[in-house]
Order: C-alpha cells, then sequence, then structure tokens
C-alpha cells in the first residue's frame, strides 16, 4: 500500500486531540492526509497534547490545530476560512466528529432495595463478606483493597468490586438534554452543511460519526448522551441520502468499549470496562487505533460504496453471548 495515499487531501477532525480523534489523525497522517484538527482542552492539557501534534507533523503532512469551541458558529466560519486558505487546490476528504461534551447524569434518584429483599438475602450472598470470612479479615478492609485494585485495572475483581456511585441530587433536565444532543450528535450536520456549502469537500468525500452500544442499551447516566447518539446516526443517515449526489458518503462507527478521556467520565466506567473484557471474545477492550484503522479503510476509493451504515468495531463484543 502506497504510504502517500492520501497526499494533497484534508481531513477535518473534530475532538482531535484525544482518543478515537487522535487516533484518525495519526494514522491518517502516516498516509499522507493533510489536518485540521478541532479541540478544546485547558493549558494543562495542552501541555500533554503537543507531543502528539508533533508526531503528527512528524509523517510530513501539513498541520492546523486550533483550540476553540468547535460549537460555535462563529469560530466554525473562522476556521473554515483558515482551511481554505491553507488548502489551496486541496480538499477536504474526512471530516470526522469525535465530540465528546454531554451530561452523564441520572434521570431520577437511585432507590435502595426494599428492606423485605435486604432482610431476607443470606449474608453468604455476599460474596466479599463470604471472602472475608475465609481470609480471617474485616470485610470493610478487603472491600477497601479490592476496589483500589480494581480502580487500577483489576477488572477481574469485577464481581466483589463496590458498585458505581452516582450523584443523586443532579438530575438530567431538558436543558442537559438540549445541549448533548447538540453536541454530540446534530453539530455533526453544521459542519458538514457548511463544507458543503463552501464546496470544500473532495468530489469522494467521507463523513464520520461516533457511536456506542448505549444506542440500544441503557447505561445508568448514560441517558442524554445516549439520546445523542441516536441522533447522531439519524443524522448520518440523512446526510448519506441527501448527498449522496454530492458525492459525500456517510457512516457512524459503532466502537467497543474504549479507554479514552470520554469513558473515564461515565459513572461506573470501570464496571463497563470489564464487563466488556469479560464477553469480549478476544479478550481485551477496543483501542483508539482499532477504530482509527477502520475509519482508514473506510476512507479508501475502494469503501465508496459503503454508505448510511452503522458499522460495529469491537472485535465481536456487541454479538458476544455468555462467557465461559
Amino acid at each position: 500500500m502506497n504510504a502517500r495515499t492520501f497526499e494533497g487531501e484534508w481531513a477535518v477532525i473534530l475532538g482531535g486531540s484525544s482518543g478515537f480523534g487522535l487516533a484518525t489523525a495519526h494514522k491518517l497522517a502516516e498516509h499522507g492526509m493533510n489536518l485540521c484538527l478541532v479541540h478544546r482542552d485547558r493549558r494543562a492539557v495542552l501541555r500533554r497534547v503537543q507531543p502528539e501534534f508533533e508526531k503528527v507533523r512528524g509523517h510530513g503532512v501539513e498541520l492546523l490545530t486550533f483550540n476553540t469551541d468547535a460549537l460555535a458558529a462563529d469560530k466554525r466560519t473562522e476556521i473554515l476560512d483558515a482551511l481554505t486558505g491553507a488548502m489551496g487546490d486541496g480538499r477536504v476528504r474526512v471530516l470526522l466528529h469525535s465530540i465528546a461534551f454531554g451530561n452523564l447524569k441520572l434521570i431520577a434518584p437511585e432507590r435502595p432495595r426494599t428492606e423485605a429483599r435486604e432482610r431476607t438475602r443470606p449474608l453468604a450472598s455476599d460474596p466479599r463478606a463470604a471472602l472475608a470470612n475465609k481470609l480471617d479479615i474485616e470485610v470493610e478492609r478487603l472491600s477497601e483493597a479490592v476496589d483500589v485494585l480494581f480502580a487500577e485495572g483489576e477488572l477481574s475483581l469485577h464481581p466483589i468490586a463496590s458498585p458505581p456511585t452516582y450523584a443523586q441530587q443532579d438530575l438530567l433536565d431538558a436543558e442537559d438534554f438540549a445541549r448533548t444532543i447538540h453536541c454530540m450528535g446534530t453539530s455533526l450536520l453544521d459542519w458538514t452543511q457548511d463544507l458543503l456549502n463552501r464546496e470544500q469537500f473532495a468530489d469522494d468525500a467521507r463523513v464520520f460519526g461516533l457511536t456506542s452500544e448505549g444506542n440500544t442499551v441503557a447505561w445508568k447516566g448514560y441517558a442524554a448522551v445516549a439520546a445523542a447518539k441516536v441522533a447522531l446516526e439519524s443524522v448520518g443517515r440523512s446526510i448519506a441520502v441527501e448527498m449522496a449526489p454530492y458525492g459525500i458518503r456517510c457512516n457512524i462507527i459503532q466502537a467497543g468499549v474504549t479507554e479514552t478521556p470520554a469513558l473515564a467520565a461515565i459513572p461506573g466506567s470501570h464496571h463497563l470496562k470489564a464487563q466488556a473484557k469479560g464477553r469480549n471474545p478476544f479478550g481485551r477492550l477496543t483501542t483508539p487505533r482499532d477504530v482509527a484503522n477502520v475509519i482508514y479503510l473506510l476512507s479508501l476509493d475502494e469503501a465508496s460504496w459503503v454508505n448510511g451504515e452503522v458499522i460495529r468495531v469491537d472485535g465481536g463484543e456487541h454479538i458476544s453471548g455468555a462467557t465461559s
């Protein structure tokens, strides 16, 4: 494969400083694609991000970076104006929406199990109590040690780790839903329409968004983000149909559970990781590079007939049933 497959072409990546966005930037740069990365990071984070940007430049591609609000219309105009000047005769081959900014709150306070069920549950049903009894150690000390190890990545301790905790008072409201759906869902259309109206897309362009298993499975604290993912998928289908005459293909990537800053923000993320690793046929989590590799493949000429799909990139995690 020619290492300069995309020489002279550009990718616009929204959320390009970490996770899927940064991994995709590295992958596309390896194959000669110039990059426009939009991100929003604090100064302390920027110090960690800058070396990654230099690695991208090391592939001999042009790189524009904008640390600004990708959701603001005036900032979008400024970015696309700058991109026009930098591209010259080039055009945008890839638009990747990887914005992870949403509200992770419950929709109702958690309600404990009934006192009757708690009274009738035998003490031995608590695996920590049973294990503490065997080890002749206090349950509290064992629980503390287990939780520390679990938080450090010992996911096999999932069955006896403390359950995740959630904020009980600050619940999702209509404004939270609206902001999250726009940020992580419908804002893809804003960027796609502006690039189209400015005639900045290549004749064979690819638009990508990122969804998750939360589009069909209810995770506590994920209601607003789940709604945004479903909205994103709907917008993606509309782009695929209505913009096909302009040479634009749109596909949504459903990644498996992946170690990213966005995942770490989800309440109970360690439990999600443990469950995903346990049922994945390959016994590991999805990586940002796994997803970047598929975005690269779908950006090739040979993938031009893939359009309007939700494509799972999870090693079979989604379809795996009971594990031994």
